[in-house]
């Protein structure tokens, strides 16, 4: 067992490491660029020496951050995925997240382990459905986000209007730092609004290195660029006019923006995303606990698990469960509790995981995310600690299911395998696991955010536990919280089912709206409480 330091011998050095993280997350509709903006930002950072494609095409092998089988083959995010590297004098952490809609979970609990976010952008579509969902979570949580308008090199809309549309659809004021000289699809640089200079990008052979800069002072890009750098510093200067100048208290309030102007594919204005995430976003702070109280930085050991994946290691099919530290100095070898066991954990083996690369940690400060190898006792939203007196944050909230299947083996003979495999899916939060007396325990029934989560399990079950499944679906498309379960048999009907999810809450599933006001007339005695991101009444 590690002997613990004294917290007053750490201080110093747990507050210095807190300062240089960085922790943050990229959100985006599907298409957006966000696997793409994931590997070009390690590109600038020399973790790898070429950027991958989204589906590795045209001599390119894939992105480091998409590993999963499913995500090469669809050119999509389905995993969260974690990446840590060193950029100046600072240390990063980026949370890529699952683009698709279906996979709105599992971006909520990456998004309760970051400080920042870079929403991005189509340059031909703006915000977008999935964007707009995922800027409500960062703003219900205070998340202040980094706005990054990308595919600048393609067509696509003008850059006031899409600036006119943070301020319109969601209340965030734009604050440009770099404004584009030239029309979507005539990308010629940008305008550093700070600098007052004209970086102008150098193309790559397909994007796969870093773009070359010129930086060029005002008279020289108005001389070799003319009109198109006059009428970009005319709309930059309406724009900060008119609310659009940079203050810092703004960003860190939420309220406003810093905007900027690229096309990750290039890797063009990667440099100054990268540069501004190590000058304004914040640091690790004092993170409340389920009391409320703030769990100070030199604090003891402290850690929240956000995640839990399977299967990253084909060679052994280990669990890892990602854990963001908040407090104090984690350091391998440590025996810490779990929370919500009161049992002991050994980290004997931990790991930063960048993509499906893993590499030993041995230490880790507040702000940074561990990955903690054969964690199978370890659950989403477990808190672990060192010391005493214990610590426990609050837990993460499940989302309100709109999809529901019965899940049954396809072979007997793999039953136990189908067991093993479901109880898996259910602790990663692949899908929620619910539970009837009406079916017994061999026929649990699936319930997802989006019907992609399904193929996921579907497709996991078969290829990790060799246990193929046949899924029946449900009918029901409203659910609500049971408050009291001896209420249970008021609700269960030929339109409705109360079924138990693994944490021992009641669900009450109904057909329609008209099938819960129907049971609300019948029994008005009857508690209903939606759940999170469900619908209301």
């Amino acid at each position: 067992m590690t002997t613990a330091t004294p917290a007053t011998a750490l201080s110093p050095t747990v507050l210095a490491e807190a300062e240089r993280r960085r922790t943050f997350a990229v959100i985006s509709h599907p298409d957006a660029g966000k696997s793409t903006m994931t590997e070009a930002l390690a590109l600038h950072a020399k973790v790898i020496t070429e950027a991958g494609a989204v589906h590795g095409k045209a001599g390119r092998r894939g992105v480091v951050s998409d590993w999963m089988e499913m995500e090469k083959a669809r050119g999509i995010s389905i995993t969260s995925a974690a990446l840590q590297f060193s950029y100046r004098d600072c240390v990063i952490n980026l949370l890529d997240t699952p683009g698709h809609a279906d996979f709105s979970e599992d971006t909520y609990r990456v998004l309760s382990a970051v400080d920042c976010a870079v929403m991005l952008l189509d340059a031909a579509k703006g915000l977008e459905p999935q964007t707009l969902k995922l800027f409500d979570v960062c703003r219900f949580r205070g998340i202040p986000v980094i706005t990054f308008i990308n595919k600048w090199d393609r067509p696509g809309r003008a850059a006031l209007d899409l600036c006119d549309e943070l301020v319109e659809r969601i209340g965030l004021q734009p604050m440009p730092l770099t404004w584009p000289v030239g029309d979507a699809g005539h990308f010629r640089g940008v305008l550093d609004r700070r600098s007052g200079h004209f970086v102008r990008y150098q193309r790559t052979a397909g994007g796969a290195t870093v773009a070359g800069e010129e930086h060029l002072p005002p008279g020289q890009a108005e001389a070799e660029e003319g009109v198109e750098w006059t009428r970009a510093r005319e709309e930059a200067e309406l724009l900060g006019a008119s609310g659009g100048e940079f203050e810092l208290e703004r960003f860190l309030e939420a309220t406003a923006t810093p905007v900027l102007f690229g096309s990750a594919v290039l890797n063009f204005g990667v440099r100054q995303l990268l540069d501004l995430l190590v000058e304004i976003a914040p640091r690790p702070t004092a993170r409340p606990d389920a009391a409320g109280s703030p769990r100070e930085l030199d604090a003891p050991f402290s850690a929240f698990v956000f995640k839990v994946q399977t299967g990253m290691d084909r060679a052994h099919r280990d669990q890892v469960a990602f854990a963001r530290v908040c407090s104090g100095v984690f350091e391998r070898g440590m025996v810490v509790t779990n929370a919500a066991t009161g049992k002991p954990f050994a980290t004997k083996y931990v790991q930063q995981v960048f993509g499906q690369q893993r590499s030993t940690l041995d230490t880790a400060f507040p702000g940074d995310v561990i990955g903690l190898v054969n964690a199978t006792a370890l659950g989403v939203g477990d808190t672990l600690h060192s010391g005493k007196p214990a610590v426990r944050f609050p837990g993460l909230p499940s989302f309100a299911p709109a999809h529901f299947a019965v899940a049954r083996p396809a072979d007997l003979s793999r039953t136990k395998q189908f067991r093993k495999g479901i109880e898996q899916l259910e602790s990663e939060g692949v899908v929620q696991v619910l539970r009837s007396l009406r079916r017994g325990d061999g026929a649990p029934v699936f319930a997802a955010v989006g019907p992609m989560q399904f193929e996921v399990a579907a497709h996991r079950l078969d290829a990790e536990f060799k246990s193929p499944v046949r899924l029946e679906p449900l009918p029901y498309t409203v659910v609500r919280r049971l408050a009291d379960p001896k209420q249970r048999s008021l609700v269960d009907g030929n339109r409705t089912e109360v079924l138990t999810r693994t944490d021992g809450v009641d669900l009450a599933l109904f057909v329609d709206s008209t099938a819960l006001g129907v049971m609300r007339r019948l029994h008005p005695e009857v508690r209903l409480e939606p759940l999170v991101a469900g619908t209301d009444d």
